[in-house]
């Protein structure tokens, strides 16, 4: 069964409580820090199947698509302990910048128990890093 779970309009509240310490502005949580300003603009979760989730992150500021592959893997982790899930296995994430913004389209598959590949992670794990860094979560 295809279900398609939009969560971008509930991104502002949640990240707003990931980052209470970041400042905020219209287009979405900004990092402070570092050698960049990342500007998180958001993230859209798509359920593809029962425990395959596609998310698409945009953010601006930042000099290599790294921090959009971060920031996917957080929103990741996150929506797998949300599902009640706590790990999850990185299947891939394509990366293109466009004036200036930077999106990641990545699959990962979410389990419950430790999935089999070299890409996996441990959801609680990735969250505290995540929050650690100031990177929103979904």
């Amino acid at each position: 069964m295809h279900l398609n779970a939009l969560i971008s309009p509930v991104l502002p509240a949640l990240a707003l409580g990931v980052t209470a310490c970041a400042p905020v502005d219209g287009n979405g949580v900004t990092r402070n820090g570092g050698v960049a300003d990342l500007d998180y603009i958001g993230v859209e979760t798509r359920l593809l199947e029962d425990d395959l989730v596609n998310f698409r992150a945009a953010l601006s500021g930042s000099e290599t698509g790294e921090d959009v592959r971060a920031y996917a893997e957080c929103a990741a982790a996150q929506y797998a302990l949300i599902r009640g899930f706590g790990f999850a296995r990185h299947l891939r994430t394509n990366v293109e910048i466009e004036n200036g913004i930077w999106r990641g389209d990545a699959v990962y598959v979410i389990s419950a128990s430790l999935p089999r590949g070299l890409k996996t992670i441990d959801a609680e794990v990735i969250v505290s890093n995540c929050e650690e860094n100031g990177i929103p979560t979904v």
